[in-house]
This record gives C-alpha cells, structure tokens and sequence, in this order.
C-alpha cells in the first residue's frame, strides 16, 4: 500500500500569502480588537476630570493676577484626586473585573485579607501604575477617534459626494480634495491604522495586566495558606466521621448480632443489646448533625463533637456492651486535660476500642490512661486473634497518626508478642501540676 505524505508549502506560496492574509485582517475583524478598545476608552473616559483640573489650573496661572489661593486649593484639589483613587483596594477590584471582562485575562478575585506591609504596599504601586496606565493609553486611543478616525470617516465619505463641499482648500502635501480618490484611499488607511493601533494596545494591555493586577506573592501565599485551611478542616470533619460514626456502626452491628443470638433464651439480654443499639445510634445521629452542619456555609467549628475524656466511662459502657471487657487504669485528672488534648484522646481510644471490635472481635482489653504535667499517654493493648481477619486499606490508623501529629506527640501502633497494641504520647506543654 502507497502511503502519500503531503508536502509542507513551501515559501512564498500560496498557503503562505493566505496564512498572512488571515494574520492581517484578523485583527480588523476579531471582536477582542473591539472589547479591548472599549476598555482602554474607559481610561479616556477616567482621564477626563484630571484633563479639566490641569486646564482649569493652566487658564488661571496664565490670568495676568493669578489668584493663588484659589490656585493652591486646585492644586491641592488635583492631588487628591489624582493619588487618591490609584491607590484604593476597590479600584483594583473595579480595575481586575474590567479587565477580565474586557480585555479576555484570567486574573483572580484579590483575596479578602491579606498581612499588611511591605507586600501589600507593593501590590497597590503596582495597582496605582496600572490606573496610571489605563489612563494614559485610554487618552491615546481618544486622540486617534477624535482625529484620525473622525478625520478618515471625511476623506472616505467625501468620495460619495458627501460633504465634500467642506474640504475645499485642504491640501496635505500633494494631496489635495481635487483628486478625491487618493483623498479617500488616506482615509480608508487612516480608518485600519486606527484599528491596527487599538488592537496594539489592547495587546499591550493584556500582557501588562496580569503583571500589574495579577496576585502578589503574598497574596499567593494567603491563598494557598486559605486553602490548607480548608482541606485541614475537611480531614478534620472526615475523621469526625470517620471515628463516630464508624464506632457507632461497629456497636450496633456487633450488638444487633447478640441480641438475634440470645432473643430467644435471654430477652433480658436482648432488650439491654437494643436499648445500647437505640443510645448509640441517637449518640451518633447527634454527631452526623453536628458535622453536617459544619459543611454548610457560615458554620463555625464549634460545632464539633466535644467528646473528651470525661465521657470515656460512656465509651467503655458501650465497648462492654458488645462483650469486649476493657480492664482500664486510668492515672491523673484528665478531667482538667487541655479540651484539644482531651478530645483527640478521647477519639483516639475510640477508633482502638473500634478496631479491636472489628479484627478480634469481643475480647480482653486494657487500656491505660496516665495524665502527667507534661504529657498524656495512652495505652491499649488487645490479644491477636484470627477470628476476624485484618483488613487492609483501613482509615482508623491513618487518622489516629494525623491527630497525633497535629498536636505533636508520637504513636506507635503494631503486634507485640502475641498483643496488638497502640501507644500514644501527646504533649500537653509546661503545665502545672493540678
């Protein structure tokens, strides 16, 4: 089979002469052209009240008594309104929604807050030279609509018999209105010259705008610090399920299994199985809501569960209603922990009494709980059985690790001689001994 491979154009030919045609006029018909040049006539627009302020300060330095009072309150006047707005957060705000509606730049909303300094200083130069900008290119495309464009319109509708009348006498070089073709052929080239310049600037401006209003690296590094913020609350709310949740479940699923087991030869026990079923999953809805909560717009984080180690006789009653007997030894006020400290401990031996449920099953723990001046340690060990298999790509541990971590302690997590067992230490400072 014959393969035919097209030949790249060579120059000069005719692929060529459209591709540059196609570059020459995209410019004359493209709407960014136009969107651009709305924009920098807007900086015309702005530009008009400082050109009234300089002339009307010019017309009277020039009156043969200059009063200068009345100068110095308008120069006073023209620096006030001259440094003042460049400046100001809300006109770069205003500044960056022009321009990414205008001129096609994806530039960022400026964050909400930012540390003041240095950093912030530099951000508003650069805003107030941008302003300074858009002035300046906004006075020049101006000048070309008010000369150039309305001048070329003339020459062009001249030709047409149109107030041509009002040419006469105009020479400009060897042009003159007695020869209305070449009269007409400058104006058409005055009308694409002024189109060609504003789609220079509008390009201009389109580089020079992410330089400008784009984000500061202290803007940048509030973003990406906002945004750690956010996915550290959102692990923080996914271990709250996690946790909760998942130990509720765990409960009531190995509590539901016992009473099925014994509903006939012991109601007693059955009954006491569905009422630990009816607290615990009350218990856990209440943690659901609370979390949920959370998610929606405008909660703040004390919403949280503020389970700690206070209620850790709650946590070992229900531990104890599935069959798990957990002999505990608990050393220190851990009442008076820092509410931080007591929280994670509290969730941390609730997700081990949880996985003891779900790997070994109902049997012997010992859990130990000692609160010192300076730090918390937990301990809690288990037998290793292999009624119920380890499965892997659990979350329990993986969460256990972040809350120590971010509260700076150590754990250690793994068999040892025939025990599965969990050690935490979590720092609690330079306390005193209460």
């Amino acid at each position: 089979m014959k393969v035919r491979v097209a030949a790249a154009p060579r120059p000069g030919s005719g692929a060529d002469s459209v591709g540059w045609v196609r570059a020459m006029v995209a410019p004359l018909v493209s709407g960014a052209t136009y969107r651009r040049g709305v924009h920098l006539l807007l900086g015309g627009v702005l530009l008009l009240p400082y050109v009234l302020v300089g002339l009307a300060f010019v017309q009277m330095f020039t009156m043969p008594r200059p009063p200068y009072a009345l100068l110095g309150l308008v120069l006073l006047l023209a620096v006030v309104i001259g440094v003042v707005p460049p400046f100001l957060r809300g006109t770069r705000a205003l500044e960056i929604t022009a321009a990414r509606s205008l001129l096609g730049v994806p530039l960022p909303d400026p964050p909400e807050t930012v540390e003041p300094g240095r950093a912030a200083r530099e951000t508003r130069v650069r805003a107030a030279l941008w302003f300074a900008v858009h002035l300046v290119a906004g006075g020049v495309v101006g000048l070309l609509l008010l000369i150039p464009l309305v001048m070329g319109m003339a020459f062009v509708v001249q030709m047409f018999g149109i107030e041509g009348g009002s040419l006469q006498g105009l020479r400009l070089g060897p042009l003159d209105v007695h020869d209305p073709g070449w009269l007409s052929l400058l104006g058409v080239v005055m009308l694409v010259g002024v189109v060609y310049a504003v789609a220079g600037l509008g390009a201009v401006a389109a580089v020079m705008a992410p330089v400008l209003l784009g984000p500061s690296p202290a803007e940048r590094i509030a973003v990406l610090e906002a945004r750690a913020a956010r996915l550290a609350e959102r692990n923080r709310l996914a271990r709250e399920l996690h946790d909760s949740i998942g130990h509720a479940l765990t409960v009531t699923t190995l509590q539901a299994a016992a009473a099925s087991q014994v509903l006939d030869t012991d109601p007693a026990f059955a009954r006491q199985a569905l009422a630990a079923i009816e607290e615990t999953g009350r218990a856990a809805a209440e943690d659901l809501d609370r979390v949920l909560g959370m998610l929606r717009e405008g909660e703040q984080s004390d919403g949280l569960p503020h389970h700690g180690l206070a209620d850790l006789g709650r946590l070992l009653a229900h531990s104890r209603g599935t069959g798990v007997e957990v002999r505990t030894d608990v050393d220190g006020p851990v009442e008076a922990l820092p509410a931080p400290v007591s929280r994670e401990g509290y969730r941390i031996i609730q997700e081990s009494l949880t996985n003891v449920l779900r790997h070994a099953g109902p049997v012997p723990v010992t859990l130990r709980v000692a609160a010192g001046r300076r730090a918390l340690t937990i301990d809690v060990a288990n037998p290793v059985t292999g009624a119920y298999p380890r499965r892997e790509g659990g979350r329990g541990l993986d969460g256990m690790r972040e809350r120590v971590r971010l509260l700076g302690g150590t754990m250690t997590a793994g068999p040892d001689g025939g025990q599965w067992k969990v050690s935490v230490h979590l720092p609690l400072g330079d306390q005193e001994e209460r």
